[in-house]
């Protein structure tokens, strides 16, 4: 890969300050910070949830990489991308927005606790949003790191729908695993709305008709190069499948996300996995 700096692509759920700091939150402002520091170029994206104070937070639209469309189910979706700065930690953040989707003040249930029900369609969008932005940057990652449930389409994408794409024709797939995967239902009709470009459903076969968030958290795994238990309550029976999957997968270890020292773990994992 020549000596140039490698390049990681953060894909969150959640992100530290502009969402409260959870265990996925804390994780994804710290680590593109520890991993820039250890001389990688790093980019950022979340989804810009309508509970994300755009004003508090510096917001501001990207209009050249804002106006396209992305069609799910027969509906164009206007992809709008915004941006911000963690001055402190000299990073940007890109965020994808659209108003059917992001605006809503809750993250991924209503005021009830019940989960929404288009949360398969928001996963799609978010990651071809990601995936097409990223493209539109001219910046191809050597490591694409997933963490949070709404990332869990994108390996799958980046395999099979963007995999003759020059941008990301080198990129390995990193998956962190939380206890955020949900056992309810996905959009109806998820496992025939997710096909895309050369994707059959022959790719999607570990989806049911009644496709939940487990089901899909093992499709990430089985598209991904790598898994890491980001928390030590991941569900078992998903720890389970992954380490029959036969690709490296890096234990959570609670002293090392206390301390900080995770950071040279991780890098160390990207470093194995571009090798």
């Amino acid at each position: 890969m020549g000596d140039s700096a490698k390049k990681i692509l953060f894909v969150n759920a959640e992100m530290y300050p502009y969402l409260p700091e959870t265990r996925i939150a804390k994780v994804c402002r710290e680590l593109p910070q520890g991993i820039q520091e250890r001389k990688k170029e790093i980019r950022a994206f979340m989804p810009r949830y309508g509970c994300i104070n755009e004003r508090k937070n510096q917001l501001h639209e990207v209009i050249r990489l804002s106006g396209m469309n992305i069609i799910i189910s027969d509906v164009d979706r206007p992809l709008v991308i915004k941006v911000a700065s963690i001055s402190a930690a000299r990073i940007q953040v890109y965020f994808i927005d659209n108003e059917d989707y992001f605006r809503r003040k809750q993250i991924d249930r209503d005021e009830k606790g019940h989960f929404f029900a288009d949360n398969g369609e928001r996963a799609i969008f978010f990651a071809r949003g990601v995936l097409e932005t990223v493209k539109k940057l001219r910046w191809a990652p050597d490591i694409i790191h997933c963490s949070g449930w709404i990332s869990h389409v994108l390996p799958l994408y980046l395999k099979k729908a963007y995999k003759d794409d020059p941008i990301f024709s080198n990129s390995k797939v990193v998956l962190s695993l939380f206890d955020d995967v949900a056992r309810e239902k996905l959009s109806p009709g998820f496992a025939q709305t997710i096909l895309y470009g050369a994707i059959g459903p022959e790719d999607v076969s570990a989806l049911s008709e009644n496709a939940d968030g487990m089901e899909l958290a093992k499709l990430a795994a089985q598209y991904s190069d790598g898994i890491i238990l980001g928390s030590p309550d991941v569900d078992p029976a998903l720890v389970k499948h992954v380490n029959t999957l036969g690709i490296p997968v890096l234990a959570c270890d609670e002293a090392a996300l206390a301390d900080g020292s995770y950071m040279d773990t991780y890098n160390a994992f990207y470093d194995n996995l571009l090798a």
